[in-house]
């Protein structure tokens, strides 16, 4: 949520900001709607006043043995105007809340403006692999080697899913295990959330209520909106860990690192840059996510890519680092970084990391503050979060850039000791 006293004393910022997302909203409208909201607040306070008052009046003449006939009929007035002007304030704050609820994250003053085609290559890393012969993409990969059968995941639960089976369940689990073992050692703090979350996750994270119709509902509630869904991405889950907490300034950065499924609406379809597992309704991914002071959270931006970065490099895959557009980062974040890989059947990179900061976003629709050791009046958090990585589309990489001439593909060694070969082979 954006702070509405920025948009009240710097709207022409807010308009530029969301116009480099794409976005041209009107701000007169909501700044006259906020000028009415706080007349009736003040309005509905002075009717308050004046009640308590009345009330104390009453009180005292009843102690006097004197008569309150006024003052009662006069308090029972105020009871009416204060129900009129109470109804009145809760529509207008009804309405300003779902305004404010609407808008995105303002984009770093430095971020590209535009959408996807105006994304910033930061660097890239590693050799991109050379073939002798014409290599296998990742579907044909995974069918010879026996890692996945989609036929019966589709089977199970329709078009999206697929079933890692043998040494490619094996791949998977060893993936994760060395991701979570990488970030344990590094300081995070191993969380497994629940995988069904409530409204108030969602709407922390930013993704509820304009995003509600993009997650697999299991509750509605009598108005209609999510009780209860699959999250999308421990972040949703993380985000809202603290909601409504004020935390001590010394506990500061928290770190955590979580895996999950993820469950998604949209997948793939049968286009070359959708097949196999490069999307689906089901993925597994390790999420890394930070609390820290405002003051820090730059700084924790940066060490959460190199950590990203450091396992696809472990892992010896030709990748790139991508800053995003303001019209291409997500409605809550201020600034992203994508880890992309190459994958040679699409001549393209895709992403496996994304790595980005919220600022105070999500700590304003969470209530998440923190006291500083000094004394003074609480701050809201920021809040930052990473894949750490994602497996749907690292392992077509992995199996695509490392694969040899014969249709075996070379293991990365950090991976052997979860048990998993160091060639995969037919079975």
């Amino acid at each position: 949520m954006l702070d509405v006293t920025l948009i009240r004393q710097h709207p022409e910022q807010v308009r530029a900001g969301l116009r480099k997302r794409g976005l041209d909203v009107d701000l007169d409208d909501f700044l006259a709607l906020d000028a009415r909201l706080r007349e009736a607040r003040t309005a509905l306070e002075r009717l308050r006043a004046e009640r308590r008052r009345v009330s104390a009046d009453i009180a005292a003449r009843r102690r006097a043995g004197e008569p309150a006939d006024e003052p009662l009929a006069l308090a029972a007035d105020l009871a009416d105007a204060v129900t009129e002007a109470t109804a009145a304030h809760t529509r207008l704050a009804e309405e300003h809340r779902e305004f404010l609820d609407a808008l995105p994250n303002l984009p770093d003053p430095d971020v590209p403006a535009g959408g996807k085609e105006h994304n910033e290559v930061v660097r890239t890393e590693g050799a991109r692999p050379e073939f002798g012969c014409a290599p296998r993409d990742h579907v044909r990969l995974t069918q010879e080697l026996g890692l996945v059968d989609h036929r019966r995941g589709a089977a199970l639960a329709g078009s999206g899913h697929w079933v890692y089976r043998g040494e490619g369940a094996a791949l998977e689990w060893a993936l994760l295990n060395h991701f979570l073992d990488s970030h344990r050692q590094a300081g995070y703090t191993f969380v497994l959330p629940p995988h069904l979350l409530s409204w108030q996750a969602g709407y922390t994270a930013g993704q509820f209520p304009k995003f509600a119709d993009d997650v697999f509902v299991t509750d509605r509630a009598a108005d209609g909106r999510p009780e209860r869904f699959l999250l999308p991405t421990a972040e949703t889950a993380l985000a809202a860990l603290h909601h409504g907490e004020t935390l001590d300034e010394h506990e500061l950065p928290l770190k955590y690192v979580a895996y999950t499924p993820c469950y998604r609406k949209e997948a793939g379809g049968h286009r070359t840059a959708e097949r196999g597992t490069l999307r689906g309704h089901q993925f597994n991914k390790v999420e890394l996510f930070q609390l820290t002071r405002p003051a820090d959270s730059d700084a924790a931006q940066l060490e959460l890519l190199s950590r990203a970065e450091e396992l696809v490099a472990g892992l010896g895959l030709h990748y790139r680092v991508t800053r995003l557009a303001a019209g291409d980062i997500s409605a809550a974040q201020a600034r992203t970084y994508d880890v992309e890989v190459w994958l040679p059947s699409l001549g393209a990179y895709v992403e496996v990391s994304s790595v980005s900061n919220a600022r105070d976003y999500q700590a304003r629709r969470g209530g998440i503050r923190y006291r500083p050791a000094g004394g003074g009046k609480a701050a809201y958090v920021h809040t930052l979060n990473a894949s750490g990585l994602a497996t749907s589309r690292l392992v077509p990489a992995l199996l695509e850039q490392h694969q040899r001439p014969d249709g075996t593909v070379a293991v990365p060694e950090v991976l052997w000791r979860w048990g998993v070969p160091e060639v995969l082979r037919r079975p």
